[in-house]
C-alpha cells in the first residue's frame, strides 16, 4: 500500500446486521488489488521462481505492476501477500487474462498454493495519510506496520474523528514518520472484520527498535487532559485490532 491521491469521506452503517462503508471519492482515486496465498511449503523454491516468472511477464509496470510482501508475524504468518496497482476498476476491465495470463496463473503459480483467500481492494485516505515521502520504489520502505481495525457498527459515525487524531499526532511528530490508512472497499461484515488497515512505513527493523513518541506528541498537539477520552472513545468505535509485519519480496515481485 502505498501513496494515492485520494480525498473523500469514510461512512460506515448498519444494515441487516453488518458494516457497509460508502465512500465519496475522486473520480480518480487510485486503489490496490490484494490477496493472501498460504504456499505449499514443500513447494517453496518453485512457487517463488514462477510468481517471479509471472510477474515479469505480465505484471511489471502500470496499474497492473505487482508487489508482494511476505507475512512475518500475526496470525496469518507465513503467508504471501500478493498486490497489483495503483489502478482504477476501469483498469480490471482490460487486466491481464489473455495470451497465456490465466494458464500460467492457474499451472504455475495456483498448483503450489494450498488456499487464497482475503481477495480485497483498498483505497487510501490522502487527508489523513502521511505517505508524500514515498515513492514507487518498495524497496525504500520494505518493513510495513499493518494494523487492521474492526469498527463497531454503533459507533462507526466516530471512526473518521479518531483516525483524524491520529494522524494530527503522526503529522506533528518529529522525523519522518510515513503512515497511511486505508479503507476495504467492500463490505466483510463482523466476523472477518477487516474494515480499515493503517500501515507504518519502515526503512529497516531497526527503527521499530526506537522509543515511541506517539504519546508525548499526543499531549502536544491535542492536550493532556484529551487522552483518556481519545482511548475510551477508540474503544467504542473500534471493536478489535490486530497487528501484522509484512516484509518486501524483491525476487518474487519481479522487479
Amino acid at each position: 500500500m502505498k501513496k494515492t491521491s485520494l480525498a473523500y469521506l469514510l461512512i460506515f452503517s448498519l444494515f441487516l446486521g453488518s458494516i457497509v462503508m460508502v465512500t465519496a471519492q475522486e473520480a480518480e482515486a487510485p486503489m490496490w488489488e490484494s490477496i493472501v496465498l498460504t504456499p505449499d511449503n514443500t513447494k517453496l523454491k518453485v512457487l517463488g521462481e514462477n510468481m517471479r516468472a509471472h510477474n515479469l511477464k505480465y505484471h511489471n509496470e502500470g496499474a497492473y505492476k505487482a508487489i508482494v510482501y511476505n507475512i512475518s508475524s500475526g496470525p496469518d504468518i507465513g503467508k504471501i501477500v500478493w498486490m497489483m496497482g495503483p489502478l482504477k476498476y476501469a483498469h480490471l476491465d482490460s487486466r491481464p487474462a489473455e495470451g497465456g495470463h490465466d494458464e500460467d496463473w492457474r499451472d504455475n503459480v495456483m498448483a503450489y498454493v494450498k488456499k487464497m483467500e482475503h481477495g480485497e481492494y483498498w483505497k487510501g485516505d490522502v487527508k489523513l495519510s502521511n505517505t508524500d515521502m514515498l515513492t514507487d520504489d518498495p524497496s525504500l520502505y520494505p518493513i510495513q506496520f499493518v494494523r487492521y481495525w474492526e469498527v463497531n457498527s454503533e459507533h462507526s459515525h466516530n471512526a473518521e474523528a479518531m483516525l483524524k487524531l491520529i494522524s494530527k499526532t503522526i503529522k506533528a511528530m518529529d522525523g519522518n514518520n510515513a503512515w497511511g490508512v486505508y479503507y476495504n472497499q467492500f463490505r466483510q461484515g463482523s466476523r472477518i472484520g477487516r474494515h480499515i488497515a493503517t500501515v507504518g512505513f519502515y526503512k529497516n527493523w531497526a527503527e521499530l527498535d526506537e522509543a515511541p513518541t506517539f504519546k508525548k506528541t499526543f499531549f502536544k498537539v491535542n492536550g493532556e487532559e484529551s487522552w483518556d477520552a481519545f482511548v475510551r472513545n477508540m474503544s467504542q468505535v473500534m471493536d478489535n485490532s490486530w497487528d501484522e509485519i509484512w516484509v518486501y519480496n524483491k525476487e518474487l515481485s519481479g522487479d
